[in-house]
């Protein structure tokens, strides 16, 4: 029987110290902006400047679907953040349900929810500290705040209910 060494049969060959190794190729083509920051043109796309050496074009980037979320989110009003978090925590909860039950449903929309409210309540927050709320005033607030809520189905069982 022939044996065959671990390092003859792998892809990556281990190389001495102080010898970089070959960076991989991969298929992948995408944009490259060498480094330099997008600038905003309007709300949703991004300016990204080419490197010299490809010409003088500038091509249009959609924006992250995160900071357009935050900029929707930064839009809203105190209120319609709360009323937004209470919807959603409802939709979360329904979810809970569907998958307790075995029914079908998104495993993404979890995760998907979770970080929008977080965004949400970051947000939130936010405008707390530049209004001088320390932190412990702000966790009494928002202990009446929850006290506060009215029990309401979430949007998806309101619509499911008028039709």
């Amino acid at each position: 029987m022939a044996t065959m060494s671990l390092a003859a049969a792998s892809p990556l060959v281990s190389t001495p110290r102080g010898v970089a190794a070959p960076a991989p190729r991969t298929a992948f083509i995408g944009l490259r902006t060498a480094g330099v920051p997008a600038t905003r043109l309007f709300s949703g796309l991004a300016v990204a400047p080419q490197p010299a050496g490809r010409g003088a074009a500038v091509s249009l980037v959609p924006m992250a679907k995160r900071e357009q979320e935050l900029e929707e989110i930064r839009t809203m009003s105190t209120e319609q953040l709360e009323e937004e978090v209470v919807d959603l925590k409802g939709e979360l909860f329904l979810l809970r349900l569907k998958r307790s039950a075995r029914q079908e449903f998104k495993n993404s929309e979890f995760s998907r929810m979770r970080k929008r409210i977080a965004r949400m309540l970051t947000v939130k927050r936010e405008r707390e500290i530049e209004q001088g709320i320390n932190k412990r005033l702000s966790r009494k607030l928002d202990r009446k705040w929850k006290q506060s809520i009215v029990v309401r189905p979430p949007p998806s069982m309101r619509e499911n209910k008028e039709e």
